[in-house]
Order: C-alpha cells, then sequence, then structure tokens
C-alpha cells in the first residue's frame, strides 16, 4: 500500500437505505391510492378531520366576521337614522298640510252658510273679508277688507249666518270699521219674537243687556230677540239673540235680562253687508205681530216720514 493512501472509506449504510425508503414510500402511497379509489375510506377520514379543524378554523376567522358585523351594523343604524329624520320631516310636512286642509274646509263650510242664509231669505248681499280685529276691552270693533270702491257705506248693516253683528260707522277707500252689537256705545231697538214687545238691546263689553223690561211684559228666558226696524237703522226680523238670564233691576220696578248673541262676534272670517234697498223677506217661523205688518221698504219709501225729532226710539248708536 502506497505511503500516502488513507484507510479504507467504508461505504455510507444511509445512501443505501435512500432509495429504499423512497420506494417503500412510494409503494404505500400506491396502495393508499388504490385502497382510497376502491374503499373510500381515506375520504371519511378527512371528513372527521375537517370537524375536528373547524373550531380552530371558527376562532380563526371570528375577528373577520366580528369586524364585517361591526360595519354592516354601524352602516345600518346609519340608514335607520337618516330615514327616521326624512319620515319625521315628512310627517310634519304631513300635519301642516291637514291644517291647512282643515282651516279651508271650515272656511268653505262658513261661506257656504253664509251664501245659503242670503238665498233663503232672499237678500242683496255683499261678502267682506274681515281684516282685523280691534282687541281694546271697551271697543268691539272689525275692521273689514271692503271700502267704498266695493260699495260699503256708513249705517250698512253687517249680518253673518247667526244673525245681526254690528253697523259700519266710518269707511275709506279699501277698508271699512263696523260697531259690534256688544260695543258699550251700541243700541238696537229690538222686538220679543214670541209676543211682540219692543225693547232695547245694550252692549256691555263681551255681553248684551235687556234694560228697563217691564214685569208685565211677560218677557222669559229662552225668548229670542229680532231687530224691530224702528229708526230705520237695521231691517226688520233680524235675530240679535235669546235671553239668557232675567234679574230684578236695583229699583225692582223693571227687569235686566243678559242676552246671548245670535251672531258669531268673536269667530269667523267672512261677513255680510246688506246693501241698501235689498228685499227682506221674515222668517216664516215668527209669529205675526204688529211688528211684522210694518210696511215694507218699498211702501215705506213712499210713506210720508215723520220728523226726526219725533223719533223716540235709537238709530244703532247710543247718544
Amino acid at each position: 500500500m502506497p505511503p500516502y493512501a488513507g484507510p479504507p472509506i467504508a461505504s455510507r449504510s444511509g445512501d443505501a437505505a435512500s432509495p429504499l425508503r423512497l420506494l417503500a414510500y412510494l409503494v404505500l402511497a400506491i396502495t393508499l391510492i388504490v385502497l382510497d379509489d376502491q374503499a373510500g375510506w381515506l375520504a371519511r377520514l378527512r371528513d372527521q378531520a375537517n370537524v375536528l379543524v373547524q373550531p380552530a378554523w371558527n376562532l380563526a376567522g371570528l375577528p373577520g366576521r366580528l369586524g364585517n358585523q361591526v360595519r354592516d351594523n354601524a352602516a345600518s343604524h346609519g340608514q335607520l337614522v337618516a330615514e327616521n329624520r326624512q319620515l319625521r320631516n315628512n310627517l310634519l310636512i304631513a300635519n301642516a298640510r291637514l291644517t291647512r286642509l282643515q282651516t279651508a274646509a271650515l272656511d268653505n263650510a262658513q261661506l257656504r252658510e253664509l251664501l245659503n242664509v242670503a238665498e233663503r231669505s232672499g237678500l242683496d248681499v255683499q261678502l267682506a273679508p274681515i281684516l282685523d280685529i280691534d282687541l281694546d276691552p271697551v271697543k268691539q270693533r272689525l275692521v273689514l277688507a271692503a271700502g267704498s270702491r266695493e260699495g260699503v257705506h256708513v249705517g250698512q248693516a253687517v249680518i253673518d249666518a247667526g244673525g245681526l253683528m254690528g253697523q259700519v260707522i266710518s269707511v275709506t277707500a279699501s277698508t271699512s270699521t263696523v260697531l259690534l252689537l256688544t260695543d258699550p256705545d251700541h243700541a238696537v231697538p229690538v222686538t220679543v219674537a214670541r209676543n211682540g214687545v219692543r225693547l232695547i238691546v245694550y252692549g256691555r263689553g263681551d255681553t248684551l243687556e235687556l234694560r228697563d223690561i217691564p214685569l208685565s211684559a211677560g218677557v222669559e228666558v229662552g225668548d229670542e230677540i229680532v231687530t224691530s226696524g224702528l229708526g230705520g237703522r237695521f231691517p226688520v226680523g233680524f235675530p240679535v239673540g235669546s235671553i239668557a238670564a232675567l234679574r230684578p233691576d236695583d229699583t225692582h220696578a223693571f227687569l235686566v235680562g243678559e242676552l246671548k248673541p245670535a251672531a258669531a262676534l268673536d269667530r269667523g272670517r267672512d261677513v255680510l253687508l246688506l246693501r241698501p234697498g235689498s228685499p227682506i223677506r221674515i222668517p216664516p217661523s215668527l209669529p205675526t205681530t204688529r211688528e211684522d205688518q210694518r210696511p215694507s221698504p218699498t211702501e215705506a219709501a213712499a210713506a210720508p216720514v215723520a220728523p226726526s225729532h219725533a223719533r223716540r226710539e235709537p238709530t244703532g248708536l247710543r247718544p
């Protein structure tokens, strides 16, 4: 042996075993493939393994699912808030429209009632809207959106569907002022519709009052009071009110009556102005009295007129 040669190198056992191990793995793989194809037991094994691993997969995907749910909830909450705000606005608009429709329906009902009264009574009237009211406790007045340009004049009687309201006391080109029956400066000659007793109604600021009622007049609570036509300011037979209460005056020689107005003095948006010379028919429900047999406006115009100093009844305004 040459002196430089080393000891003989033994063969490595691992190098020889590697091909055998690879061959064994190939045989095992082929065997498993054949058995899985024939019996399918390996698929069942994979299913069982998936069942065992599923909790781990769920736990791993939990943060993502929570994040998606939070985003969805936030989006849904914002959408609901926006929808609620829009629905609330729509509800407010709908309520406002409903209120306006109800107001318009009430106005139409009042106008229809006014026009029906004028048609049934055969009156020549003029419709005038109320422009303003005087809130002074000692003044009961209305301002109408109709003046001399519309033919309104001082002394013109004002009515509504219930009865007499007052009279025009001043007129401008576009407006007119109405003195209501309840004004302390107002007085109206009236008669009791049941028995024809002539009386005078005075304004008391918020109510009407009958003064100096004779004890023998037979006036009772509930009697209807209508205009007598004396003085020529107000036509005959218009309802003024009904007696709500009677009491003796300070002297106990006469009675004082509290009158409930027939007209709606504190409500309504329109009134009727009686035009001069308008044909007026007395309601058939009223009994025939001496006052009811007074001549018509046409006959009265043709009859001689008594001097103004001979008229003892007031003409609508208190002195």
